[in-house]
């Protein structure tokens, strides 16, 4: 179960001029009083759960009767009887439940009995039924339908859900839990790290979990058959489905990974047949730009994701019936999220319901009883609590007269899984159209078709496919469905060769070159470890080489397992193609192109990675480079560890950060000989000058101190075509900004995420927004003042809660800064009237770099302009 912190935490409260902060030194539940909800919404605090006798509540369910189940993430489960409507909350009233059974993560009450998922140590990880013996309303009886592999911590077995059918279960894992055996394979079973460099090691969480991290089955009400659903995300808590029969989960981040380039914040996940989302450990995450894996329908941000269920049942305004809701632990949030059909998935808008700090959500249930929410707070043994929502304004709450459709290319989609999971004669005559497809859902659902039937079926179809589009989504399936055998490599590397890179355009171009990416890790590559001095040892998988606590560092050395005909013939293909211009799309290419030791490229390599704008497209070059055989003169070395000892101890970002930046300075290193080592000695013996990220080389001077009114007369032509969005971007990087706001895949999340800036300011309130920091700060994004008892101050934001602990983060553009002050030393907190943000950002830009900044923030940005494609 995935309570840890996110590294930088919204401040959650209310959106009124008057900030109201929960009393969190008292041991009750968060007041109402303190709770931001949307208008017209009314919130009940029904009961403080008394932590030393029943715990903390992290799951919850309603049996027949309309009573709530719940269970201590510690201890027993409890009944609760819920008072009416119109009752009063000392009327709610909780009784033990004397089964046998406890530390439950995931409860379902369905089929006439109580389903439990455990996940701990005392009761072993598994999916148990809950039974009265004796028929009398008492649970007291306890079967283990299936237990699982007893490993998983908060990242283990968590969720019980009841399948659209009405007729089966569907349990949620996250990714410390194997997979267990499985009857039915929606997932084809050939999953791999398919990274092609080893992995920087960082803290080494996870550096043994393999592919393919969390995963979705679905069973009977017995427990007796399983069959795959879903894999690939790192930590999915609850589940959901909508009408449509469509499944949806909320998917963790990994904290520790902030501000690096493999990041992934909380997402909402569509698990579509055979879904595959790519997370994987250490630095191996696959970024969404690759096909094998499936896209989130939407980006959350940084949080804890705990329950979610759609507002089917509630008596809401309409809107609200068809949102889902989804718990946000660590920030005290809880979403409204509207799904809107988008060809045969989904895309979502999602606004902010209710929060407070602290208000931990663990769990969000609709009553089928009264149409009321209920939810409950706890985890990690913080004060936990059951509130009750209620409409109370003007609209009116009857369900909606009709109900949104899905695209019929959803319809499509179905057509192609009813292939998933078993061989058939037509599957490859229906599929192989559809792997082509303008949809990339619908490419998806075709190449998982394809792939569960014998290679030997279409292997030659796939490799002598005329069509660029097809033959790409074809050939990833022979890379991915081939088992390593080696004599496919040249097969595929000649099909990939007949297709024309210069006449692709937008992913087609990122596909083409993941597929010789895949052809290499599958087929070309092989990975052993050395000893500093260089010595090769047995081959090892890569997320294995590295003790974390180990004071000697285990360099890994990327091998080739090429001919040198084709190791030449991929050089001569790939090289010419650095740069393409596009950004993540040069990422890939130059892993690929230092994998292969190219000499040509790498002075183009190293002049992108010094002048990139972000820090995480530094760090990207940097990985892959730091493994680079070929091209090295001593300019060339000289320039890259200046910016890996000099520039790189600069930048800031989640726990594992620092190591992460330790790991490419240790293994380029470890490439140096004797020789080099000594003239590179001035350099790897200096210190960086650490006193804030700097993203560029370049000085910059002062140019003004600019207000409002020097610059609004330039806003309507000023902005209109022509203007210089690589610029803008680099400015962008130039002035700091990416170290705390989001803007399409890159940058920090401390302050606003900036992607859909354009739909929300025009171009003046942007500029004012920006160079007056302090006329509006956002409740979200404002610190707070903390007055401690002894009268001393802190300033920061609430970062975590552990039990009677709260930890705030006090520096902006150093994430893993933290303070942890205990609850009964706190006199009082209140927002501060002074923004984390500072003024003077844009004093050392020209005008027109201040409108070349404008129009990159106010364009789509990664969505439409070519540079993000």
């Amino acid at each position: 179960m995935k309570f840890s912190p996110s590294l930088i935490l919204a401040l959650a409260s209310i959106m009124t001029p008057a900030l109201l902060i929960a009393e969190i030194s008292k041991p009750e539940a968060t007041p109402v009083s303190a709770i931001k909800i949307k208008e017209g919404f009314k919130v009940e605090l029904l009961y403080s759960v008394p932590s030393q006798t029943q715990g903390s509540w992290v799951a919850s369910c309603f049996d027949d009767k309309g009573r709530l189940i719940e269970s201590d993430q510690y201890g027993k489960l409890y009944r609760v009887t819920l008072p009416s409507l119109k009752g009063s909350p000392l009327e709610t009233k909780v009784e033990l439940i004397p089964a046998q059974i406890g530390e439950a993560q995931g409860l379902l009450y369905a089929f006439g009995a109580l389903y439990a998922v455990t996940n701990s140590d005392k009761y072993p990880r598994g999916l148990y039924r809950i039974t009265s013996s004796k028929n009398d309303d008492v649970l007291d009886k306890v079967e283990a339908l299936r237990l699982f592999a007893n490993q998983g911590g908060e990242h283990g077995p968590h969720a019980v859900i009841l399948g659209p059918d009405k007729k089966s279960l569907y349990i949620v894992s996250g990714n410390q839990t194997p997979v267990p055996k499985m009857d039915f394979m929606r997932v084809p079973a050939h999953w791999d790290e398919d990274n092609l460099l080893p992995p920087l090691i960082g803290r080494g969480f996870m550096r043994e979990v393999m592919a393919p991290g969390a995963w979705i089955a679905k069973t009977d009400p017995d427990g007796k058959n399983w069959e795959l659903i879903g894999t690939g995300c790192r930590n999915t808590y609850d589940a959901a489905f909508n009408r449509d029969g469509e499944l949806f989960t909320y998917d963790a981040d990994m904290e520790w990974d902030f501000s690096v380039p493999w990041y992934r914040p909380t997402r909402l996940c569509h698990v579509v047949s055979g879904a595959e989302f790519g997370w994987r450990s250490l630095s191996k995450k696959w970024p969404v730009r690759w096909e094998d894996g499936v896209s989130p329908v939407v980006d959350i941000g940084p949080g804890s994701p705990t329950g979610m269920c759609f507002g089917y049942g509630a008596k809401f305004p309409a809107k609200y019936q068809d949102a889902l809701f989804m718990c946000d632990w660590s920030y005290g949030k809880l979403y409204a999220v509207h799904l809107k059909p988008k060809g045969a998935s989904y895309s979502a808008d999602f606004e902010e319901f209710m929060a407070a700090q602290p208000l931990p959500f663990s769990d969000v249930l609709i009553s089928p009883k009264d149409g009321a929410m209920y939810l409950t707070i706890g985890g990690r043994k913080v004060q936990s609590g059951l509130y009750r929502v209620t409409y109370a304004g003007s609209e009116g709450v009857s369900p909606p007269s009709s109900m949104p459709g899905q695209d019929a290319l959803a319809t499509l989609r179905h057509q192609l899984e009813a292939f998933h999971g078993r061989q058939d004669s037509k599957a490859v005559a229906f599929a192989w159209p559809n792997l082509g497809h303008e949809d990339r859902a619908i490419r998806f659902a075709a190449r998982i078709a394809i792939e569960h039937q014998p290679l030997a079926d279409w292997q030659d179809k796939a490799l002598n496919e005329k069509n660029p589009r097809i033959a790409l989504t074809a050939l990833m399936a022979v890379c991915r469905s081939g088992k390593g055998d080696k004599s496919l490599l040249p097969k595929v590397i000649g099909a990939l060769d007949c297709i024309d890179f210069s006449k692709l355009k937008g992913l087609d171009r990122e596909t083409y070159i993941r597929d010789y990416y895949l052809a290499l890790c599958r087929f070309g590559s092989k990975t052993v470890v050395a000893s500093a001095a260089g010595d090769a040892t047995a081959p090892a998988m890569p997320g294995k080489q590295k003790d974390a606590e180990s004071p000697s560092h285990a360099v890994v050395l990327p091998s080739s397992a090429l001919d040198d005909a084709m190791h030449q013939k991929l050089i001569a293909k790939l090289s010419p193609l650095f740069p393409t211009g596009d950004i993540w799309l040069d990422v890939d290419l130059c892993e690929v192109l230092s994998f292969l030791g190219d000499a040509a490229f790498l002075p183009k390599a190293i002049a992108i990675m010094e002048g990139a704008p972000t820090q995480e497209e530094q760090i990207a070059h940097a990985k892959s480079l730091r493994f680079a055989k070929a091209g090295w003169t001593q300019e060339l070395r000289e320039r890259f560890f200046k910016w890996v000892c000099l520039r790189a101890p600069t930048y800031a970002g989640g726990a594992s950060f620092p190591l992460f930046m330790q790991d490419i300075r240790s293994d380029a290193e470890a490439g140096l000989s004797e020789h080099e080592k000594t003239l590179l000695k001035p350099i790897l013996d200096a210190k960086p000058d650490v006193k804030g990220p700097q993203f560029s080389y370049t000085p910059r001077q002062f140019e003004k101190d600019w207000k409002i009114g020097d610059l609004e007369g330039l806003l309507g032509a000023g902005l209109e075509g022509g203007r210089n969005f690589a610029n803008g971007r680099n400015l962008f990087g130039a002035a700091a900004c990416f170290a705390c706001h989001h803007f399409g895949n890159e940058g920090g999340a401390f302050g606003p995420d900036l992607t859909s800036v354009a739909g929300k300011y025009s171009p003046r309130d942007l500029l004012r927004n920006i160079l007056e920091p302090n006329f509006v700060i956002s409740d979200q994004y404002g610190q707070l003042e903390v007055t401690l008892n002894n009268g001393s101050k802190v300033f920061g934001r609430i970062k975590n809660l552990i039990d009677d602990s709260v930890i705030f983060n006090t520096n902006m553009l150093d994430p893993g800064t933290k303070t942890t002050i205990e609850r009964k030393d706190i006199k009082s907190m209140e927002q501060s009237k002074v923004s984390m943000m500072p003024p003077g950002l844009m004093n050392t830009f020209k005008d027109t770099d201040i409108l070349d900044l404008l129009a990159y923030l106010l364009s789509k940005g990664n969505k439409e302009d070519p540079m993000f494609k």
